[in-house]
């Protein structure tokens, strides 16, 4: 079995190779501390498993995960984050991903995770399989903030956080009159008409940004 780690902390990966070596045999693990390396190590080879985390100075690990899922769509994702999995995971879930883990889980827990994804089958904690359940029988958004695609939200972040069109556009790789036309849709489907409204929105659904 071939793995693709994609991490940008040192540590992380250190930790993670050792848990992999542990519970898998006949593994090569692979390592991508940016997610312009982590497409390279993509585009060169074919990998049964990526590990991917989910934020990143520079690239988007949605767009990696999309690439992956049409390049390559025998390949198992694992998103491995410290991010709320209350917040993310189902986005996650929904753009293709066949696993999220919490980066505070047992290792116990990423050996079930694994094995389950590498079965053929979903991974999702107790926690998001609860979330589903009551949102399914109250006919309710688990989060507003769900009406929004993938690129979309990552361009949503980085309005809250003050960032201009200009930085935007350079962070996503983006141009300007896009980065426009993704803030117009944005402000369109959560009904608001300015950053601050966002921000507002944002404090309520993601206070762990």
């Amino acid at each position: 079995m071939k793995i693709l780690l994609v991490d940008d902390h040192f540590v992380v990966r250190q930790g993670v190779l050792i848990i992999l070596n542990k519970i898998l045999t006949n593994v090569s693990v692979f390592q991508a501390e940016t997610i312009s390396k982590a497409f390279s190590c993509i585009n060169n080879q074919f990998f049964d498993l990526l590990i991917l985390d989910v934020h990143f100075p520079k690239g988007s690990s949605l767009e990696l995960l999309g690439y992956i899922k049409v390049k390559a769509p025998e390949t198992k994702v694992l998103v491995f984050s410290g991010l709320n999995e209350n917040k993310f995971a189902l986005r996650y879930i929904h753009a293709g991903a066949d696993g999220y883990l919490n980066k505070l889980s047992s290792e116990e827990e990423m050996q079930r995770a694994i094995h389950t994804i590498i079965k053929n089958k979903k991974y999702i904690s107790n926690t998001i399989r609860d979330q589903i359940t009551d949102s399914v029988l109250s006919n309710s958004p688990l989060n507003k903030l769900d009406v929004l695609s993938g690129r979309e939200m990552e361009v949503a972040r980085l309005l809250v956080k003050g960032e201009g069109n200009i930085e935007i556009a350079d962070s996503l790789n983006l141009s300007t009159t896009t980065v426009s036309t993704y803030k117009h849709r944005i402000f369109g489907k959560l009904q608001v008409s300015n950053v601050a409204s966002l921000i507002s929105l944002f404090n309520i659904y993601e206070k762990s940004l």
